[in-house]
């Protein structure tokens, strides 16, 4: 097993150098001058020449990558060009903050697509499996930030149950696990949910009826095996397959909250990614992604560990 990972993440290393160099590509080929955000309409040219050449930009591409991947090794992300504070510090807040939001999201929607999926591959072509899958195709058509303004208005607005926006009370940048700010948590958390549901619940379908299919099956109910033990038996065949779309889903919400983040103004990576989109802040922007970028590939390389540590047969493969 040792091996195993250490392959794997021999394999990581190219992967995650080619994120730093899309990372920093990408905000480089759209158009646009970031210095724009903070010089006055009428500076002169030897100022616009001095503030290129303090942030790096009068060098060429690839030198301004070499040095930017230099310090990026070190911790160093640079400073806001809106802000001036480091972006190092501001995205580990934010992207704390998007961690929590989409781990509780996710498991949200694991609980509930699992207990959908089983339900559905159990009971196929019965009132249960359709109602299941009506709700899984639903979770994953409705547009997410439809629904959290539609949350918004009946919990919030008119029913004044739950806050509409933040992260806790008195404006708080920060979520904790207490009771004043789990009340903020709720609204944001179930509309992230509804996609991973979806989704999980239809891939547990599919599993669930092709391992009930299987000849192993009928052969452990010929022998005698209660149904519990032959649930037993499904749940560790899908529970590989289940962890990986689990993991790829947490990775997808970490990197696609940012219309969710907006409309509930919760201070996580994807509200802060939006704000240096229409700020123009390249240092602020390559950071969010490169952080978000990374988090997804590691992501990814712990569920591979685990996927194969459940199933050793994948490794075999």
């Amino acid at each position: 097993m040792l091996a195993f990972t250490l392959n794997r993440l021999i394999y990581v290393t190219p992967v995650a150098i080619g994120v730093t160099v899309v990372c920093f590509l990408l905000v480089h080929i759209t158009p646009g001058d970031p210095l724009t955000a903070i010089l006055p309409a009428d500076a002169t040219l030897e100022l616009q020449e001095q503030m290129k050449a303090a942030y790096g930009f009068d060098k060429p591409l690839p030198v301004q990558y070499a040095l930017w991947f230099w310090k990026v090794l070190h911790g160093d992300l640079g400073n806001s060009i809106a802000t001036g504070r480091p972006v190092a510090t501001e995205v580990l807040r934010a992207v704390k903050n998007t961690l929590i939001l989409a781990t509780v999201a996710t498991m949200i929607g694991f609980t509930f697509g699992t207990l959908f999926g089983f339900v559905a591959g159990y009971f196929r072509d019965s009132w249960l499996d359709k109602l299941a899958s009506f709700i899984s195709v639903l979770g994953v058509s409705v547009p997410h930030y439809w629904l959290g303004m539609v949350l918004v208005i009946v919990f919030a607005a008119q029913l004044g149950w739950l806050p509409p926006t933040g992260a806790g009370p008195d404006g708080s940048g920060d979520w904790r696990p207490d009771a004043a700010h789990l009340r903020y948590i709720i609204l944001p958390a179930v509309t992230m949910s509804v996609i991973p549901m979806g989704v999980i619940a239809r891939t547990v379908r599919a599993l669930v009826g092709d391992i009930l299919s299987q000849d192993f099956v009928e052969a452990l109910r010929a022998k005698g095996m209660s149904e519990f033990g032959v649930f037993r038996h499904v749940v560790t065949n899908a529970a590989p397959t289940a962890l990986a779309v689990m993991g790829l889903q947490l990775g997808y919400l970490l990197g696609g909250s940012i219309l969710i983040e907006t409309v509930f103004s919760w201070p996580g990576s994807g509200f802060l990614l939006n704000a240096a989109i229409f700020q123009r802040d390249l240092p602020l922007l390559q950071g969010t992604i490169l952080i978000l970028a990374m988090f997804f590939v590691m992501l990814n390389l712990a569920v591979d560990v685990l996927q194969t540590a459940l199933d050793p047969r994948i490794k075999r493969g």
